[in-house]
């Protein structure tokens, strides 16, 4: 009974790195949809939360470089100031290294919010960043994404886990 407050846990197998390149480019290019109106300013930011995804659930194979890496990839994508989504996202990969092992003990719906929050604070970095360089407030719906992102963790991270789901003996079959 002293674990009855803790979701069944699923033993995973070891995604392969192919799945998590495969992820980060479909994120990428997420990302980079030309949009306008109201789906831009709700669409998440896909490349931050596959960045979280795979450092929490594949810490020994995503880090702060990948991270690092994406967010330059990003910046290029965008033509925003060149190094802003990089520190972003190397800031948020860098706390969800650091709580992996608290984030792999709540289910997805209880990871959502702290998610979020993670998602919020690389939202204010670029937004500090982009007001260091010179921008304008883009205003209050400029933090609408990290709702978005929340609000679609439970499936986005469910999507991911498909691959590293044991195959049954039904389905080989």
């Amino acid at each position: 009974m002293a674990f009855a407050n803790h979701p069944k846990q699923e033993i995973l197998l070891p995604v392969k790195g192919s799945v998590i390149v495969v992820s980060l480019t479909l994120a990428l290019v997420l990302n980079l949809l030309p949009l306008k109106g109201l789906a831009m300013a709700l669409w998440p930011d896909f490349v931050a939360m596959a960045i979280l995804y795979w450092c929490i659930n594949q810490p020994q194979r995503a880090g702060i470089s990948m991270a690092f890496v994406m967010g330059l990839l990003t910046d290029i994508g965008n033509a925003s100031t060149f190094g802003q989504h990089a520190l972003a996202y190397s800031v948020m990969a860098f706390v969800a290294l650091a709580f992996h092992r608290r984030f792999s003990i709540f289910g997805v719906w209880k990871q959502a919010p702290q998610i979020g929050l993670i998602l919020l604070a690389g939202q204010f970095i670029m937004l500090l960043t982009g007001l260091l360089d010179g921008s304008q407030f883009p205003g209050r719906d400029f933090f609408l994404p990290s709702i978005t992102g929340t609000l679609l963790w439970p499936f986005f991270s469910s999507l991911l886990r498909m691959p590293q789901k044991p195959r049954s003996d039904n389905d080989v079959r």
